[in-house]
């Protein structure tokens, strides 16, 4: 996969290279972007369908800032997971505020969990190859419905921003349906169908009964942004600094009441005019009032959505080369730090375009774990390893890490390529997507 990059970053540079032009369009009214969804991503695997972004740069005065963007996505995974999805963002819809609208219904029938505690949780890698019956073993069947709106509003001067909104998931939670999985399979291709570690994790209490097949959350926020950037789909300059409380209470059906703090800080640098910048995220999330039920831990609070999904720890937005989900806690820390060259400027088809590459390394660490010591005994020496959690770290450096190719600065296709450095974390993973990670 790393030589895919480096070729097709070398042959777009190539093509371009007669084309390039420094000066751009200034881009008003209307224009999309439309793709078929040939993706792929190490966790999920290849992605069909199709999306389409629409902006709206009413008389180009802003630009490449936009007025409004609409985007609607409707695609599978190979591995089983779907998106369903509409996004609305704008700063004139109400005026004086910036209004994001997320609908969305996303599906997975083998939804990753490696229990609780990053490394106090231990992973067989054995069974998790390609022909290994138990290859579903880290799985459970996820539907999740999410009904999502956010206000941005100034509060003290051009930067100082308040931030509120509502956010309904509902989760659908079973075991991977294995006997459907394993139609039309025999032999070595057939999947186990003993228990998982989900259901095992029922079996033993740390999963409690009422938690085990989902449950609706709705969750309201407040918070504080500072904005000094002076682009938000790829910042050369400014910090990006947030505060975020959400409350969940027990109300429209929900099972239990629980708060969580997150608190997050994205600062970029130039350190070449227009063309080379670096850029740092630290995050830290914890539940500070309350028991967040299993299936909410694993989704990373941010005041803004820039894709279909916000989890982790670990995968395409969080710690890339590290399993999707491998770091789930109580409370986590999380940092990036990303190296970005714009090697290639051009038009085409009466477009802006650029080519960018990225060089990067992540890290995370749970900080407040889950209590499973009460629950779980000294009995399973194979599953558990008590104090064995410590900092994960992935890299992705070269030609091979991160290709971007950008549209009107604003719609931007990303490749990354990222390696696990300690073999319970995974090997590698790529990633092919929207936007920059933050």
């Amino acid at each position: 996969m790393k030589k895919i990059i480096i070729l097709l970053a070398l042959a777009i540079g190539t093509a371009v290279s007669i084309a390039q032009n420094n000066d751009e369009l200034v881009k008003t009214g209307w224009n999309f972007g439309a793709l078929p969804t040939i993706t792929f991503d190490s966790d999920l695997g290849f992605q069909y369908g199709a999306l389409v972004n629409l902006y709206n740069y009413g008389d180009g005065a802003r630009y490449p800032e936009y007025d409004q963007s609409l985007y609607f996505e409707v695609s599978r995974f190979t591995k089983g997971s779907g998106i369903n999805r509409f996004y609305f963002d704008s700063d004139h819809l109400i005026p004086g505020l910036q209004t994001s609208v997320d609908i969305s219904y996303l599906s997975d029938q083998a939804y990753d969990f490696y229990g609780f505690n990053g490394y106090d949780a231990i992973v067989n890698n054995a069974w998790l190859e390609k022909n290994n019956p138990n290859r579903l073993y880290y799985k459970y069947d996820r539907k999740m419905f999410r009904f999502k709106v956010d206000l941005l509003g100034k509060l003290v001067g051009d930067n100082l921003h308040w931030i509120t909104g509502i956010n309904f998931l509902n989760f659908k939670i079973n075991p991977v349906d294995i006997q459907k999985l394993n139609e039309g399979k025999e032999g070595g291709e057939l999947l186990s169908t003993g228990p998982g570690l989900f259901e095992k994790y029922q079996d033993w209490g740390v999963i409690p009964a009422k938690e085990a097949d989902g449950g609706f959350i709705p969750t309201f926020k407040a918070g504080l942004v500072y904005d000094s950037r002076d682009n938000r789909p790829n910042p050369m300059k400014g910090l990006w600094a947030e505060a975020v409380l959400v409350a969940a209470p027990e109300i429209l059906g929900a099972k239990q009441s629980f708060a969580k703090l997150s608190l997050t800080y994205r600062q970029y640098f130039t350190i070449i005019p227009k063309d080379l910048s670096f850029a740092y995220r630290l995050a830290y999330q914890a539940t500070i009032a309350g028991h967040a039920p299993f299936y909410y831990q694993s989704q990373v609070i941010t005041s803004v959505l820039t894709g279909a999904l916000s989890e982790g720890l670990g995968g395409a937005k969080t710690l890339r080369g590290i399993r999707r989900n491998r770091v789930v806690g109580d409370g986590f820390f999380f940092g990036n730090a990303e190296l970005r060259w714009k090697f290639a400027r051009f038009r085409f088809i009466n477009n802006n375009f650029y080519l960018g590459l990225n060089g990067f390394i992540d890290a995370g660490k749970v900080t407040k774990k889950v209590d499973v010591k009460s629950i779980v005994s000294a009995s399973q020496p194979d599953y558990f390893s008590p104090e064995a959690e410590k900092l994960h770290t992935s890299v992705g450096a070269g030609l091979g890490a991160g290709l971007r190719i950008a549209m009107n600065e604003n719609f931007i296709i990303s490749i990354d390529y990222g390696m696990a450095t300690d073999v319970q974390d995974g090997d590698s993973g790529m990633y092919i997507g929207l936007n920059y990670l933050f």
